[in-house]
């Protein structure tokens, strides 16, 4: 298998894009990628939902990128977007998934429906720990409907997104074990197209050194 193969196979395994649903909440992950605020702004205008909750501090991809916090500035952007700024809520503090889905639960401990809306390569994360860290509320997932192609930025290249994507399958196999998500079928074409990206070098943001798919 090529590395563009392989690469492509991690793609599609992650995106998820569930089926659109009227919700309580509209809950955007922050991340390096702005493009996800504004389609939290698309799908807000477009009535899914009457609030949104952005959730994220800053971390190593964004805090020279968003110095005043990633929640901040999806706000920002969905505010050019033609969403009312009451119709904003903020969680500041939330540096990882889990954080995010368990701040934004504490913010609406009521709500029975959410729809998250991440990084179209994140989704299947997402997922996996919405389940598990919020089991009773409808999680549906979602993202901007970029292209593989597409999905690097200036400040993420192509290589950066591939090493993403290879430490965040990782990721998902350590941490359902470690009960922070729910288990995930992971195909075996999807491990092989692991191995062959990690034998490549795409090994920038893996836990450790090396990983056994075994």
């Amino acid at each position: 298998m090529k590395v563009e193969d392989a690469a492509r196979v991690l793609w599609d395994f992650h995106c998820v894009y569930d089926e659109l649903s009227k919700s309580d909440v509209i809950i955007g992950l922050g991340s390096y990628d702005i493009r996800v605020a504004e389609h939290c702004a698309k799908l807000f205008v477009e009535g899914f939902s009457d609030l949104i909750i952005f959730t994220g501090s800053s971390g190593n991809w964004t805090r020279d990128l968003f110095p005043q916090g990633e929640a901040v500035a999806f706000k920002e952007k969905a505010v050019e977007h033609e969403v009312p700024k009451e119709a904003i809520l903020l969680e500041p503090n939330a540096t990882n998934i889990g954080e995010n889905v368990q701040l934004s639960a504490a913010i609406v401990p009521n709500a029975k429906s959410a729809i998250f809306v991440t990084k179209p390569q994140t989704q299947r994360r997402c997922k996996a720990t919405a389940e598990k860290q919020w089991s009773d509320v409808k999680a549906i997932v979602t993202a901007p409907h970029t292209k593989f192609i597409d999905q690097p930025l200036a400040h993420h290249n192509e290589r950066a997104l591939i090493c993403e994507m290879v430490g965040d399958l990782e990721r998902m196999n350590s941490y359902a074990q470690l009960g922070y998500q729910t288990a995930v079928d992971i195909p075996d074409i999807t491990w092989k197209a692991f191995e062959v990206l990690v034998k490549a070098g795409f090994v920038d943001h893996l836990q450790k050194p090396t990983f056994s798919s075994q």
